[in-house]
């Protein structure tokens, strides 16, 4: 079997917002300086973060399982011919085995091996990618089609029936990444998995030398915040709304997009973000945010 790195895949926007000073000292003809939205806090030693919030009753319930093994049961006839016609592209289009295996941390930190199917061209001897972008990949021919969507994700459905994962929980971490025991099953989906969808290509503006210190502050942090309310709150209607977001593509990228403004603007000057053209032809301006708080200059107030 093989192995490869992981990451959902993403391509998004980042949103900018501007805020007039008050009672500034500038003076009343300098321009507004950028203040960004910032729902998450940023962590500065993510290892000391635990999961202090007590698990929901459906999260713990044993007709949370029921359900899992219920909902995957009656898809069977579907899964089995669409586990079979995506098995059989893998094999025709690149060479190297259907599935990879993975090792990830379940519940209570312990190790399980998850099922994907391969998306990336297997290579014996592969330099290893800590933190995983769309553009430092090595996709097979229909690789990024599988994982737009998620049908690498089908064979999961398998570590749900063996008790593994579940249909919806915090999406599970390869041991590096793991900030603390999660208490309940990972999920296939949840809301961080909706929150965070489109986070490879958004990796992928970030400079190199900045990528690693990025993830490890800000993206596990907040994934970790979203995982513990999910748990803390979980409900059956409040998973069959997951389910159905995911099944119709309803990413909430706002969370991720504040993230990177907040960032940005923390970190100050010196970090050019790269500037990226959406499918739809939509203009990322993320490239501006390192540069929008910093004082006018001579020519601009004149200007202005």
């Amino acid at each position: 079997m093989s192995t490869e790195s992981y990451g959902p895949k993403t391509s998004e926007s980042t949103r900018m917002s501007r805020f007039p000073l008050s009672n500034s000292s500038e003076g009343s003809g300098a321009f507004p300086r950028f203040q960004p939205v910032q729902k998450f806090r940023l962590v500065a030693d993510p290892s000391r973060m635990r999961f202090g919030k007590r698990l929901s009753a459906w999260s713990r319930s044993g007709a949370k399982r029921f359900f899992d093994c219920a909902c995957v049961l009656s898809m069977l006839p579907l899964l089995i011919p669409a586990f079979l016609i995506v098995g059989l592209l893998v094999r025709l289009t690149s060479a190297g085995p259907v599935l990879f295996l993975q090792k990830r941390m379940g519940r209570h930190g312990r190790e399980f091996t998850i099922l994907k199917f391969r998306t990336m061209i297997h290579k014996t001897q592969r330099v290893h990618q800590p933190v995983t972008t769309s553009g430092n990949q090595l996709f097979t021919p229909v690789g990024p089609f599988l994982r737009r969507w998620k049908l690498d994700e089908i064979p999961q459905l398998f570590n749900v029936l063996a008790g593994h994962m579940s249909l919806v929980g915090p999406r599970p971490k390869l041991p590096e990444h793991a900030l603390s025991n999660v208490p309940c099953r990972a999920g296939i989906t949840g809301a961080a998995t909706i929150a965070f969808a489109h986070e490879e290509s958004i990796l992928d503006r970030i400079p190199k030398s900045h990528l690693d210190s990025f993830y490890h502050s800000v993206v596990l942090p907040a994934k970790h915040q979203l995982d513990e309310e999910y748990m803390a709150n979980a409900t059956f209607l409040s998973d069959l709304k997951l389910i159905v977001d995911s099944v119709l593509r309803r990413w909430d990228t706002s969370i991720l997009e504040d993230l990177l403004t907040t960032w940005a603007f923390e970190r100050g000057e010196g970090i050019l973000l790269s500037s990226a053209t959406e499918p739809d032809g939509t203009y990322s301006h993320a490239a501006m945010l390192a540069q929008m708080d910093r004082p006018p200059s001579t020519e601009e107030v004149s200007a202005f």
